[in-house]
């Protein structure tokens, strides 16, 4: 008798204990993964050892790339700042965004922020360093999330900001209540201008590591600005590499979705701000342990529209009904490497206005309105208004480059010179149609669209984009873009009488 009972005890207190393992694996099979967001301001593609880089030293974030997947083919949407992360945020294309469309605006307030979308749906959000901007918006917190930028530290050198990056995410884990998911947004300020002149000597660098690109003279100066722009993109690397040791001394980075990109690329003429392929293809790594198979590489088009949706979808939500873009969540959890989605063949682009400092007979502050298709074979360009300056008028500097040691040397060549193509190339004025050979001409150096033999691949590639434009209610398609030039800019004002603004002072030319 006895012996029955001890066996009927014995029998439901494994039974018991079966139930609640049971139950506590389905609830840790349930729970919603981590999402840690990590961007870099101005750092090209190119830039990474996970993309062919061999003289800027990305320990941590090729390591992720070795572990997770890397997108071959992620592209901004917007090269510039505040609209490319406007994208980002959003899950929308730039033109959808009215005056979120330009640099320095003030956003809408009709539109949401998966950010913000996945605060309200319980997780913990935050952001350190830069999220999105610049420009004005209303409300409490960033369109990225709120704030935790008090932890400082003294920078390496001039140029780098103080915030302590992963001290501040740090400190957010920290304060977070642990039972409830987190989606944080690291945004660096590097490698954002302005540099320390010379600070790749203080880290023992060398002039002939430096790969100038076929677009600039091969010179000291532009290696020597190189070499400070790569010491600043070693520092993202610092502050993302420091982040995933939190989670790892934590024990969150197996439930952790790491993404890793930038807006668009380096900060020098030509680049930053502009329709070539150097401006606008930006890196996307994705990690994600025991989910995305490691070493992973895919050909799939995939641009920042996107980002949000598959961000929703990753977390375990529908996209909101506002983003136009498509989740690449398939893509990720794909065990497949090269094509993985065949209807995933390209991208749409475009810009309005960057920066002011661009004028004429039509008035001041005007934008230079751009719409481009990127497919595997090739880049076409539309430049809707040739007429005017794509990096801002010469009397006003070319104010839509940032200052460098490179646009400084670039802007000295004299018209006699024989390098003075390389100015034509970064501050002229283009033509109204650009087609260039992407798989011969990754530089973006030799425009096929005027050639007879490539007249066709025009007209088809316009086409195609032109209607899909059309479908997403672009305003610059429907002949309605004036609207661009109407918004107001929420930067530093410019004086056209004397060209006073920003440390410059008009030009005569």
């Amino acid at each position: 008798m006895r012996s029955d009972n001890f066996t009927k005890i014995l029998t439901c207190t494994l039974f018991a204990c079966f139930l609640v393992g049971h139950s506590q694996t389905t609830k840790k099979s349930k729970k919603k993964p981590n999402i840690l967001f990590c961007i870099a301001d101005d750092a090209s593609m190119k830039s990474f050892g996970a993309y062919g880089d061999t003289f800027i030293n990305t320990p941590a974030i090729d390591k992720l790339a070795k572990e997770g997947l890397t997108f071959n083919n992620a592209y901004n949407c917007n090269p510039k700042c505040a609209p490319a992360r406007a994208c980002i945020v959003t899950g929308m294309y730039s033109w959808q965004l009215e005056e979120a469309t330009n640099h320095y605006p003030k956003f809408p307030a009709k539109f949401k922020f998966y950010p913000h979308l996945l605060m309200e749906k319980g997780y913990e959000v935050g952001l350190t360093g830069k999220g999105w901007g610049p420009g004005e918006y209303e409300g409490e917190h960033n369109p990225a999330g709120p704030l935790y930028n008090d932890i400082k530290l003294k920078p390496p050198h001039k140029g780098i900001s103080n915030v302590d990056y992963a001290a501040n995410f740090e400190k957010f884990l920290a304060d977070k209540n642990n039972d409830k998911p987190f989606c944080f947004w690291l945004g660096t300020k590097e490698p954002h201008r302005f540099y320390e002149l010379d600070s790749w000597k203080k880290e023992g660098k060398k002039l002939g590591d430096a790969k100038v690109p076929p677009f600039y003279p091969d010179n000291v100066t532009v290696r020597g600005d190189i070499l400070d722009y790569a010491v600043e993109v070693e520092w993202f690397d610092t502050h993302v590499g420091k982040a995933i040791k939190s989670l790892e001394k934590r024990g969150l980075l197996e439930n952790t979705i790491v993404v890793i990109s930038s807006d668009h690329g380096m900060p020098f003429p030509r680049v930053k701000g502009q329709i070539y392929e150097e401006g606008f293809h930006v890196p996307l790594i994705v990690y994600w342990k025991g989910k995305v198979k490691a070493g992973r590489s895919v050909e799939d088009f995939v641009s920042f529209p996107d980002i949000a949706p598959t961000i929703m979808e990753l977390a375990g939500f529908k996209p909101h009904k506002q983003m136009t873009g498509k989740s690449f969540k398939n893509s990720i959890c794909s065990n497949k490497s090269g094509i993985v989605d065949k209807s995933r063949d390209h991208v749409l682009l475009g810009k309005e206005r960057h920066d002011i400092g661009r004028s004429n007979e039509d008035g001041v502050n005007l934008s230079y309105p751009v719409r481009a298709i990127r497919t595997t074979e090739f880049l076409y360009v539309h430049n809707i208004k040739p007429e005017r300056w794509p990096a801002g008028n010469p009397e006003f500097d070319f104010r839509n480059v940032d200052g460098s040691p490179t646009k400084t040397f670039l802007t000295s060549i004299k018209p006699e010179s024989q390098e003075y193509r390389f100015y034509s190339l970064s501050f002229g004025k283009r033509l109204e149609e650009e087609l260039y050979d992407m798989k011969k001409d990754p530089h973006c150096m030799v425009n096929l669209a005027y050639h007879p033999n490539y007249k066709k691949t025009c007209q088809t590639l316009r086409t195609q984009m032109e209607k899909e434009l059309t479908e997403q209610g672009d305003p610059r398609t429907l002949g309605k873009g004036a609207i661009f030039d109407q918004y107001p800019y929420y930067g530093k004002q410019f004086n056209y009488e004397t060209g006073e603004s920003m440390g410059f002072k008009k030009k005569k030319h």
